[in-house]
């Protein structure tokens, strides 16, 4: 694949290498000082691109998405924070002809683990003797809190057990990758159900793993449907 790498921050470096160590080549990067408002995303800045990731801040992602929808890329994305214009997205990727698959977290580890989640939850549905909740890490750099990982998180457990709030705390500091905690606490005892990212090396690959999954298809993805076939 030649692929696009809209935004350069952290993960974008790492995918750039991690790219190139699977036989892809890094066709343009698209930096934000030279993309305001999505200026760059142009047909002949992305003429010949098979992918285009795009990772970079929610106030952007939108307007990037819409742009590179309208000519037609295939796009994956992992900025948080847009997803109140997803309708829009989504209809405009259809009426191009163009494909997206979005994830708050390309680690297939953490789909495995909202799944457990929420089956926990189902298990303590009714169990007033305890108490639920969730607490995130990230690196002091993350912008967002909590996590679009977290948040579905708690949409997980809230599902497997709808009587609880299951509300989260977000620590910001440091350089962590990512931390989930799901904490239900009694009186005596207590149960943690944890994910620990430890290198963003994690969130590349799956990224690039989603990349190659979305060639050749047209419509809009979610990690979770490429990992498990649909969604829940």
């Amino acid at each position: 694949m030649r692929v696009a790498l809209v935004g350069l921050g952290k993960m974008n470096r790492i995918l750039a290498q991690l790219a190139v160590e699977r036989g892809h080549a890094v066709a343009t990067v698209i930096e934000a000082e030279e993309n305001r408002r999505g200026e760059a995303l142009t047909p002949e800045r992305l003429s010949g691109v098979d992918l285009v990731f795009e990772f970079t801040r929610p106030d952007a992602a939108a307007g990037n998405l819409l742009r590179l929808a309208r000519l037609g890329q295939r796009v994956v994305t992992g900025t948080t924070g847009w997803l109140d214009r997803l309708p829009e997205v989504r209809g405009m990727v259809m009426e191009h002809g163009g494909a997206l698959l979005f994830s708050p977290n390309f680690s297939p580890g953490v789909q495995l683990f909202l799944r457990a989640a929420r089956d926990l939850a189902g298990r303590f549905e009714g169990r007033a003797g305890f108490d639920g909740f969730v607490v995130e890490s990230h690196h002091a750099a993350k912008r967002d809190a909590p996590s679009g990982t977290a948040v579905s998180l708690r949409a997980a457990l809230r599902s497997g057990d709808p009587g609880r709030e299951f509300p989260v705390t977000s620590i910001r500091g440091g350089h962590i990758p990512g931390t989930h905690t799901v904490v239900y606490d009694a009186p005596f005892e207590t149960i943690r159900l944890e994910h620990e990212a430890r290198s963003r090396q994690v969130f590349a690959a799956g990224a690039l793993l989603a990349g190659e999954w979305l060639q050749g298809r047209t419509g809009v993805f979610t990690f979770e449907q490429m990992l498990f076939g649909e969604e829940p």
